[in-house]
């Protein structure tokens, strides 16, 4: 994510730097320049290139540059910026995405720890339970033996719990703070799942706000300055400058007397010019980012289809995730209901101990499936979001 920030802001430079390349350059010389006389008491230089032994320059220069290569760079420019901007964005969805698997994560976590210490807690009742039973000669000692068993295996179970509990806090300790710390509590919303919208709501979000469209959009339009850019190195290009101030064999506003004549003025030079016999290399270049416009075109085409592949394939996945969390939810009332009344069999002799056994691992398992479930459709909703943004 930081990456593609830093590539967002080196793209605005760039673009600060072509927009300066499109205003006039405004400069100041001061220039001295002593040439020998062509002889003694003459006031003639000995170079023809000097306009007097004593010649001195202060000038103020107004340059600009006329091209339609400076023009498309600057338009390049800023169709680079933008899909800067649109790489952060996925960069920073993408972002959401790691986040809210870590955030939902740990707060899972935390809910398969209270189910952990409750099956161990279950596990430990009914240890006792068959302990009892057995000193009142209603059960054999088998079924102390895998009580026992079960209750050992509910202790590791917790300490595993333990464990991931641990693992996610510092996983997600790690992303969201700037310096590590460990002294932070999460909001459980969990249990409040929002609805999913309609799939034409999601559709037209994702036309609309959809970072990868846009930054194939943006790639495409750089591909056309390109062109655009090539082209000018063919085409001639036109350099206007202006000078005012003092070019004299002295350094003042006025000459000598008797005249007084006055040193400050000015003047101006505009060029033409027309490559000739680069033309060849400066059409190679042309084809070259024709060819680019054709590749940004197809992959922006490619961008179009995926995005409604994606779009469906994940609105599915959440649509899913959405409408099993009702099943789950009663598979842990159902899974619930069947412990406690196995267990009210076994207690009156109507259920064996490997029914107990299989009722506790199978609520177990239940409440554990519907917090993975609550996970998967968060994730699912983010996932979803990284094409659609906020909904």
């Amino acid at each position: 994510t930081q990456a593609a920030l830093t590539a967002l802001g080196l793209a605005h430079q760039d673009l600060v730097q072509s927009r300066g390349a499109l205003l006039p350059n405004v400069s100041y010389n001061m220039q001295t320049l002593y040439t020998e006389p062509s002889s003694r008491g003459s006031h003639n230089p000995v170079f023809i290139a000097n306009n007097g032994i004593h010649e001195y320059l202060a000038q103020g220069n107004v340059h600009q540059n006329l091209s339609l290569q400076t023009f498309a760079d600057y338009g390049r420019a800023s169709a680079a910026q933008a899909a800067a901007r649109a790489k952060s964005e996925i960069a920073l969805r993408g972002l959401a995405v790691t986040v809210s698997q870590a955030f939902y994560g740990y707060v899972a976590a935390q809910h398969k720890y209270a189910t952990a210490r409750r099956a161990n807690e279950e596990a430990q009742r009914f240890l006792d339970i068959s302990d009892k039973l057995e000193k009142g000669g209603e059960v054999a000692h088998s079924d102390v033996i895998k009580a026992e068993l079960q209750y050992r295996q509910q202790q590791r179970d917790l300490q595993e719990a333990q464990l991931g509990l641990n693992k996610s806090r510092l996983d997600l300790a790690v992303l969201i703070f700037k310096d590590f710390t460990e002294n932070f509590e999460v909001v459980d919303d969990l249990g409040s799942p929002q609805p999913l919208p309609a799939f034409e709501e999601v559709s037209a979000a994702g036309a609309r706000n959809n970072p990868d469209l846009r930054a194939a959009q943006a790639a495409l339009r750089q591909a056309g300055y390109e062109v655009t850019s090539a082209w000018g190195g063919v085409l001639p290009a036109i350099t206007v400058d202006y000078w005012y101030g003092i070019d004299a064999n002295q350094f003042a506003t006025r000459g000598p007397v008797p005249d007084h004549l006055n040193n400050l003025g000015s003047s101006a030079a505009a060029t033409l010019q027309l490559p000739l016999w680069s033309w060849g290399a400066n059409f190679s270049k042309v084809k070259q980012a024709n060819l680019q416009k054709k590749q940004a075109a197809v992959e922006l085409s490619a961008a179009q289809r995926t995005l409604l592949a994606n779009l469906r394939s994940f609105y599915d996945e959440g649509r899913a995730a959405r409408a099993e969390l009702e099943l789950l939810s009663q598979s842990v009332q159902l899974a619930t209901d069947s412990l406690r009344l196995t267990t009210l069999r076994y207690q009156s002799g109507e259920a064996t101990v490997l029914e107990v056994v299989d009722a506790q691992n199978t609520e177990t398992a239940a409440s554990n499936a519907y917090d993975d479930g609550q996970v998967r459709f968060r994730v699912a909703l983010a996932n979803l979001q990284t094409l659609t943004g906020k909904f």
